[in-house]
């Protein structure tokens, strides 16, 4: 979470490199990827301790892993010679510093590890912003086929499905922070920030049409619909607030109409 608030464009000259950086590690860290939930259907595991081994289960992220265990991201990362986007795989085992595992393995095992507000590694759950607060478009128009979930391994965003090659439009102004394909399960994929507390991910895309660091209005075209990452030629959109994944047809007007904001 703290990645995501400083995630800042303070020069544009430089805001390409940095903002690329930025933007894989708070994916890696925050998406559960759509199409690996779907595709995996195997039962996983519990996510376990084992003296100073931590067993992944469904779902987990290093980021919350870090949060379980009193280890940094940084840290687990380092340990385990993982790099961004930081991709886990069930039953894998994640080393961690023995001495905070010890201490945390009797509150992983009798809690639920966002329960917690207390640790200082523990981050208290964002309160949804009000609907209307913001002025939001459809990205693109089609039948909703995947949507959204909050559960844990759930879609943190919707599935619209369309045809290749439909447009895909910027759903508000905003500076572009990522454009890229290194994230697995989400193929071609644009990010961009609108204000220091929104972040909107377009998935799946067929071509993309902006750069890192330009700066979109609402409604501009970005990238055309495709189906990399996927099975099915689809956008897979998401708002977040403060890293935090919201529902979209909360926030986003009748399908077909302009906001009203």
């Amino acid at each position: 979470m703290l990645l995501f608030q400083r995630l800042s464009l303070r020069k544009e000259s430089t805001v390409s490199k940095w903002a690329l950086n930025a933007a894989v590690a708070i994916l890696g860290l925050l998406l559960v990827a759509c199409s690996s939930n779907k595709a995996n259907t195997s039962k996983a595991s519990a996510g376990s301790y084992s003296g100073s081994v931590y067993i992944v289960k469904r779902g987990d992220t290093l980021y919350r892993i870090s949060r379980m265990t009193g280890s940094s991201v940084g840290e687990l990362a380092r340990l385990n010679g993982i790099s961004a986007p930081y991709t886990l795989e069930i039953g894998q085992k994640i080393r961690v510093k023995g001495s905070s595992a010890k201490k945390k393995t009797a509150v992983a095992k009798t809690s639920k590890p966002r329960s917690s507000t207390s640790s200082n590694t523990s981050v208290a759950k964002v309160a949804a912003p009000p609907v209307g607060s913001r002025c939001w478009r459809w990205p693109t128009s089609g039948k909703i086929i995947e949507p959204f979930s909050s559960s844990d391994g759930g879609n943190k965003g919707i599935d619209i499905a369309g045809s290749r090659g439909q447009p895909i439009y910027a759903s508000a102004a905003g500076t572009v922070v990522y454009v890229g394909d290194q994230l697995r399960g989400y193929g071609n994929l644009v990010m961009i920030k609108h204000s220091e507390d929104y972040i909107t991910a377009y998935a799946h895309n067929d071509t993309t049409l902006v750069n890192n660091g330009q700066k979109v209005s609402a409604g501009q075209k970005i990238a055309t619909m495709g189906s990399t990452g996927s099975d099915s030629v689809n956008l897979h959109f998401q708002i977040r607030y403060r890293a935090t994944a919201l529902d979209p047809l909360r926030y986003l007007p009748p399908q077909g109409s302009k906001p009203s904001c």
